[in-house]
């Protein structure tokens, strides 16, 4: 899944192309049209096909922010502004291009779900291979509830602050530390693959309780997490799987991984331990993390 490295080098890439342009046109996949009839939020949620086309076109595309793994498009007509909140899922990815061939990537080509097709001639598309993400139409970010639940951006001033004050909450104590750093509430953007190159930087068990952690280890943590997640954004982002930018090429990060994905630590070189933790693989040393 796209963490936030990888979405905000979505975002910077779409801004130069698409910032300015305006909505001539929207074509969904057949995927989506029978998602819909068969009662399912395939990829557009909270609202019709037919809706969501009438309302974004003749809208220019004002702005493109990112919140945690979200990309928010602020869209704007003479009735005034709207926003897109769009999340990529598993696989997800936008690409701007002439024709859907130019995407190059047969998977991607093969998994279009929703075409905007913008004034200058150019189409905004959006692949999605196992149709886990999403699009939804709203007027005030106030109604999206999912955005509403996320910590503050972890490169913001106070964060650290708010993240301490998160894991002193009674309903984290019992947790394991590693399940805490992957929720939005605690910090945001950070998945599996930061929360497990974080945890490792800062030399702590992701078994260990909320409650046995010191404070100097939370912000030493805090500062751990937010360098691995800085580094991912300097080289690119992961790509693991299937993630692409919108040049359709891969990130770099993965190269510089020190514990996740690894058979051998990056640091001391004895075997990595691997467990589950909250659903999800996690990756871990002994001898470096206690």
């Amino acid at each position: 899944m796209p963490e936030l490295p990888e979405v905000e080098h979505v975002r910077r890439g779409l801004e130069p192309k698409v910032i300015g342009e305006v909505i001539t046109g929207v074509t969904f996949s057949d995927k989506v049209h029978s998602g819909k009839e068969a009662g399912k939020e395939t990829i557009i949620k909270g609202i019709a096909l037919q809706s969501f086309r009438e309302q974004i076109i003749g809208s220019a595309i004002r702005a493109i922010d990112r919140r945690s793994k979200y990309l928010i498009f602020t869209l704007e007509n003479e009735f005034g502004e709207q926003l897109i909140i769009s999340h990529l899922g598993m696989s997800g990815a936008y690409f701007v291009v002439d024709t859907l061939d130019d995407i190059g990537i047969p998977n991607y080509i093969n998994h279009w779900h929703v075409e905007l097709e913008l004034q200058s001639g150019k189409k905004l598309i959006y692949s999605d291979i196992r149709r886990f993400g999403e699009m939804r139409l709203v007027r005030r970010l106030e109604e999206a509830a999912q955005i509403m639940a996320i910590a503050p951006e972890p490169f913001e001033a106070g964060a650290e602050d708010y993240f301490t004050a998160q894991l002193g909450l009674k309903k984290w104590q019992q947790k394991k530390i590693k399940e805490a750093v992957m929720n939005h509430s605690v910090i945001s953007g950070c998945g599996n693959i930061y929360a497990c190159e974080g945890l490792h930087a800062a030399g702590i068990n992701p078994h260990r309780l909320v409650q046995d952690m010191t404070p100097d280890e939370e912000r030493q943590l805090f500062k751990a997490l937010v360098a691995s997640l800085e580094e991912g954004i300097r080289f690119g982002g992961s790509s693991i799987s299937s993630y692409r930018n919108v040049e359709g090429k891969s990130g770099q990060m993965q190269t510089r991984f020190k514990i996740y994905g690894r058979q051998t630590c990056g640091t001391c070189g004895r075997e990595v331990e691997k467990a589950v933790i909250a659903g999800r693989n996690t990756h871990y040393c002994t001898h470096c993390q206690k």
